[in-house]
């Protein structure tokens, strides 16, 4: 056995050891500095990857499913003369089947059809389920799911067969027992047996059920019904075959199955075909299943995750440039002993990934402390375990790489080529610390800064808008409930209501079948009257009864409101919207509306206009609206008193118990239902704030180091002033007005590019508060107050300082 070692490789080894042991000489020399470094690369670093984490999540959406790329939503495109085309994510129920039978392409097609919110008991437990929905058997060959009981292949085969995820399993049985062959009992009386569990469905799918009901179990009139619109309709194609062509094909089935319906009234309807993996970041289709995601936030959290690693970068470039002077011996005396340029370049690199490298460890440990707080703010379930994916470990990998390389790859080309003579003499030039392109770096940090800083206070302002614009009603203290839809306790409601209103802290009560920013309303086509005759149009509309106005605070703006069941057959009330999309004018009351295809003289009549509201989120224009009048509908609203509201909830319970024994106390209120819509824009608005004032922390690091050296290396010339009778009014602006000039250039270049970034995203909004100059000019002032609050407080220092001792070495 040969024993002797390559000498070639052992002076490999002692070459890279001892690069190792100076970097780690220069660490401990230079603490205050390694320290500086390596936590300005800490905090970009964590909070980078904070976000790649929060990106990867979105990019992840139904990617779990095996056949993804086979998986394709089909959406509806209804186009009615003069409106916009609507765009919605549900079908009719029989296209499923028709697709199958017509397209070869399709092998397999399943249905969903939301259920609303039901209560199912056993025994005497009695719970309020929301994600339910009814689906074809066809469901599990292909989306993937995991089995825990029960066949896949005869699942939802039979009529009354349900399927649950394991959480409701557990909820209603208990845990670890045998699930199949039980069942559930709905509020009407309807028992469905329980054929199969399944896991959970995972949270990054765009459409998330916890009990499945066979499509079986559907009245037969579902069949033929090619004018109503309610169902997810999703398809696998066979291998090979092209979305664009098969959406092409889809086109003749207007004509075959919707003309006989829809051609009369001059509305034409098509078929688009939506990858599922493109839909959560994608869609712009209404009626969604789940909140969605928004592409545009990707592009923002990468460059927000870019511009940390670059403003970290910075920081290390700048203060490893700015020191040069300090180790310009050292590089002297390596170049005369024969180190050559790629050893000393390698010295640096190796310092640079060092620090990377100590920066990712130390990111690690804060990653495990944050991680709780941040899936709080961002609503997400990342875990600590997705840093060790192999994935992940690719991303940490190119990180130190990304990091280590830019961030030493201009000191160590700038340093190693320093004149050994030149060094050695002393005679360094003051240039060698580059303070050109220092500035060049310190405006890039100074405007990307103030961008993240005026785009912060822009999406607040918008936030805080939609929170508090004007919508027409009145959200506050307005308590909601819901009873089922059946007849028998829809005629307990009055009972109800009779009871709740002695209780002298409830103002009003109403009902009513949908409120704003709720479900159930219902998008129906009418004949209309307008000044050019009956027109055909879709409108919204839904029931309520004659307290809803009283109660939500809406206002009637001519006419009368309804005054009781003499208005159920005929009476109808709308929208100021509705008046002008119809060219009603000052003369509305009285205007006739009939249901499509009716010829008969039988018509509803307008009896009052109520003020615009926002039926919808702001996101939404205002649209036309009809109501019905209806008493006994299954939404409650309740208006209460501000004072001692738990005492008055306690109250309504107990009138609750007494009218519906048999259903559970459950209530939300109206102002947290309608600004859940912008919950999603909420929680990515905190996430921007939260990494805007990140970026600051992280620029105001690195400018604390470099302003500390730079009057560092000023100092002799600050105290030879002072000797010469100079005051602070006169040393201060020496130091200062360089970077003042900095933040001014930074304004030069942050607020074009920050003005069209933002007039871009507020164009999303209908409602918007536009783009003022205030947003720009206090992310101005807050970057300028930092940067000469952190100048002077060194400059002062320096100036005050004894200037015998600076001297002293003359």
């Amino acid at each position: 056995m040969n024993l002797l070692i390559d000498p070639l490789q052992y002076n490999r080894f002692a070459m890279i050891k001892n690069l190792l042991l100076v970097a780690l000489r220069n660490f401990k020399r230079d603490k205050w500095y390694s320290l500086l470094n390596i936590l300005g690369l800490t905090i970009g670093i964590t909070f980078s990857l904070l976000l790649i984490f929060y990106i990867k999540d979105e990019l992840s959406y139904d990617r779990y499913n095996k056949k993804a790329d086979r998986i394709y939503r089909i959406t509806s495109y209804i186009k009615e003369p003069d409106k916009d085309t609507l765009k919605w994510a549900i079908t009719q129920f029989p296209l499923g089947p028709a697709l199958q039978k017509d397209y070869p392409e399709v092998e397999e097609a399943v249905r969903f059809v939301g259920n609303g919110r039901n209560m199912y008991k056993v025994g005497d437990l009695k719970l309020y389920e929301d994600k339910v929905y009814f689906t074809d058997s066809g469901l599990f060959r292909i989306f993937t799911h995991e089995f825990i009981e029960g066949n896949p292949k005869t699942a939802l085969v039979e009529p009354n067969s349900m399927v649950l995820t394991q959480s409701v399993a557990e909820k209603f049985f208990g845990k670890g027992k045998a699930y199949v062959g039980k069942s559930l009992t709905n509020d009407n009386g309807d028992v469905y047996k329980v054929t199969a569990v399944i896991k959970d469905v995972p949270k990054n799918s765009h459409i998330i059920f916890n009990v499945l009901i066979s499509v079986t179990s559907l009245p037969k009139n579902f069949a033929d019904n090619w004018g109503g619109f309610s169902f997810y309709t999703y398809v696998l194609l066979k291998p090979n075959t092209s979305a664009a062509v098969f959406e092409n094909k889809l086109k003749p089935m207007y004509d075959k199955y919707m003309a006989s319906i829809f051609a009369q009234y001059n509305i034409k309807i098509r078929y688009g075909v939506q990858r599922v993996t493109d839909i959560h970041l994608h869609s712009d289709m209404a009626n969604e299943p789940e909140e969605l995601g928004s592409v545009s936030y990707i592009y923002i959290f990468s460059a927000v995750a870019f511009f940390m690693l670059i403003i970290a970068c910075i920081n290390y470039m700048n203060l490893t440039t700015a020191r040069s002077a300090r180790r310009a011996k050292e590089i002297g005396i390596r170049k005369v002993t024969g180190s050559s340029k790629p050893q000393l370049v390698a010295q640096f690199l190796i310092e640079s990934m060092l620090t990377a490298l100590f920066a990712l460890l130390l990111s690690m440990v804060v990653i495990l402390l944050l991680l709780p707080m941040f899936n709080n703010l961002s609503g997400k379930f990342i875990s600590f375990s997705t840093l060790f994916q192999p994935g992940t470990f690719v991303i940490l990998l190119c990180i130190v790489l990304f990091v280590g390389f830019l961030g030493g790859s201009y000191p160590a080309f700038y340093l190693s080529k320093f004149n050994p003579v030149s060094v050695l003499k002393g005679s360094l030039s003051k240039s060698s610390s580059n303070v050109a392109l220092r500035r060049v770096l310190v405006v890039v940090q100074f405007s990307i800064s103030m961008i993240m800083l005026i785009c912060t206070w822009v999406v607040y302002g918008q936030l805080k808008y939609l929170r508090n614009k004007d919508l027409g009603f009145s959200k506050d203290q307005v308590l909601s409930l819901t009873a089922s839809a059946n007849n028998d306790i829809r005629g307990k409601v009055m009972a109800f209501k009779n009871d709740v209103r002695k209780n002298p802290q409830v103002l009003s009560v109403s009902t009513a079948e949908s409120t704003p920013g709720g479900p159930n309303v219902n998008f129906n086509l009418f004949t209309v009257e307008s000044k050019n005759g009956f027109v055909d149009k879709g409108v919204d509309c839904y029931a309520i009864d004659e307290d809803y106005f009283k109660t939500l605070g809406m206002q009637i703006k001519k006419g009368r409101n309804f005054s009781g069941l003499s208005d159920t057959l005929r009476s109808i009330i709308v929208n100021e919207n509705m008046v002008k999309e119809f060219a009603w004018g000052d003369n509305p009351i009285g205007k006739r509306v009939k249901f499509p295809g009716d010829t008969s003289s039988f018509t509803l009549e307008v009896i009052g206009v109520v003020k615009d509201f926002n039926q919808k989120s702001l996101y939404n224009p205002i649209a036309p609206l009809l109501l019905f009048y209806r008493p006994n509908n299954s939404i409650m609203q309740l208006k209460l008193d501000a004072k001692n509201i738990p005492a008055t909830i306690a109250g309504i319970e107990k009138s609750w118990k007494v009218a519906f024994p048999e259903l559970p106390f459950q209530y939300t209120f109206l102002d947290q239902d309608f600004d859940s819509q912008y919950a999603a824009d909420q929680k990515r608005g905190k996430i921007f704030t939260a990494f805007s004032v990140l970026t600051i922390l992280i620029t105001c690091l690195g400018l604390l180091g470099l302003i500390a050296f730079t009057t560092e290396q000023r100092q002799k010339e600050i105290s030879i002033r002072k000797i010469m009778g100079a005051g602070l009014a006169q040393i201060v602006p020496l130091v200062t007005k360089n970077f003042v000039l900095l933040v001014g250039i930074s304004c030069l270049i942050a607020f074009p590019v920050a003005y069209l970034f933002m007039d871009k995203w507020l164009k999303i909004f209908p409602y918007n508060t536009g783009l003022s100059a205030v947003p720009f000019l206090l992310s101005a002032f807050t970057v300028l107050l930092i940067t000469m609050g952190t100048v002077m407080f060194h400059t002062i220092k320096a100036a005050i300082a004894n200037p015998a001792k600076s001297l002293r070495s003359e």
